[in-house]
């Protein structure tokens, strides 16, 4: 029997970034963590070797760029520039981005956020 892999599900979950986000004045000029997890598809052709498959340390170094670009008021916005960051990569066709602010609403809940997902036209 032949086995064919049609999809690779690329993902990274709990990376831990920080940022200055917020809409609220206590949040201006202030850094906050975040907590991300993104799972990209890209179609599989018999990876072998590193330079054949999509390098999840790629999500990592893009999270960090758009955190260190600076205030940012929404999570959506961080979503959205982390997930076309992604699709920059031609191989992706489809990219789920979650990001969670922790301390948006604590100490009654664990953490608020978003999830997005964009897929290539």
């Amino acid at each position: 029997m032949t086995l064919r892999t049609a999809m690779t599900r690329v993902f990274v979950t709990g990376l831990k970034v920080q940022a200055q986000i917020g809409v609220y004045r206590h949040e201006i000029g202030r850094v906050q963590p975040l907590v991300v997890d993104v799972e990209l598809d890209v179609p599989s052709a018999g990876s072998e070797r590193l330079s054949d498959t999509l390098n999840y340390e790629t999500i990592l170094a893009a999270a960090r760029d758009i955190a260190g670009q600076g205030h940012i008021e929404l999570v959506e916005t961080f979503a959205e520039r982390l997930a076309a960051a992604c699709l920059e990569d031609a191989r992706v066709t489809k990219a789920r981005v979650r990001v969670e602010k922790p301390l948006a609403l604590a100490p009654d809940a664990v953490g608020a956020g978003v999830e997005i997902t964009v897929v290539r036209d």
